[in-house]
């Protein structure tokens, strides 16, 4: 921080108000880097869970798709996926999690009755029922989850960008702006005792 050669005391309630700016910006950001740090481990907590979940209800669905191809066939199992004509909704909002903005998503219609389904019931066996059911369920968590890391991502990004404000902040920023209130205080000093010298010079002198 460049100080002039003779700094004045303007110049010293200008580093100190810096100071205390600095400080009061230094507490917020830690008190925000603490709450974005429990949030984020509440999420995690939510994300471990969801991938346990995923992966069991995936190899669920694949055994009843297994089966469900064994009883009806190849052929009509794709023609079953591909009867649906109303499709699932998803949409995309944004929320603002502590300042930093996260997704919010909206699934709707993913789970279906059997009738919503579009193939004919009569000519299929429960276990295409029992293959449809289990995937619609894998999609709606599917849809949570991307939801979830996403949030968990964004948040960890916005972590560790104010923890580096923190650290300028508290290493860098503010104990240059100690260093340089230091100074000045004693080059104003150091100038008083100049004026103070100098006056009782001028006394003296005119005493004589």
């Amino acid at each position: 921080m460049a100080i002039a050669v003779k700094p004045t005391r303007s110049e010293l309630i200008e580093i100190k108000r810096k100071i205390a700016l600095s400080r009061r910006g230094h507490k917020l950001l830690k008190m925000k880097r603490d709450g974005l740090i429990m949030e984020f481990f509440q999420i995690l907590e939510k994300v471990r869970d969801l991938r346990g979940v995923l992966t069991e209800e995936y190899r669920e669905a694949h055994r009843r798709l297994i089966l469900a191809e064994a009883s009806q066939g190849t052929i009509a199992i794709k023609a079953a996926a591909f009867a649906p004509k109303d499709r699932p909704y998803v949409h995309v909002r944004s929320r603002n999690v502590m300042g930093v903005v996260v997704p919010q998503v909206e699934s709707r219609k993913i789970r279906k009755k059997i009738v919503e389904r579009g193939y004919g019931v009569i000519g299929t066996r429960s276990s295409v029922d029992d293959a449809a059911a289990a995937y619609e369920r894998l999609v709606e968590d599917i849809v949570v989850a991307a939801e979830v890391e996403t949030t968990l991502r964004k948040l960890l990004v916005e972590i560790e960008k104010t923890k580096r404000r923190v650290n300028a902040l508290e290493f860098k920023v503010i104990p240059d702006l100690q260093e340089a209130a230091a100074f000045i205080t004693l080059r104003l000093e150091e100038v008083e005792r100049e004026n103070i010298f100098r006056l009782k010079t001028l006394k003296k002198k005119g005493k004589g």
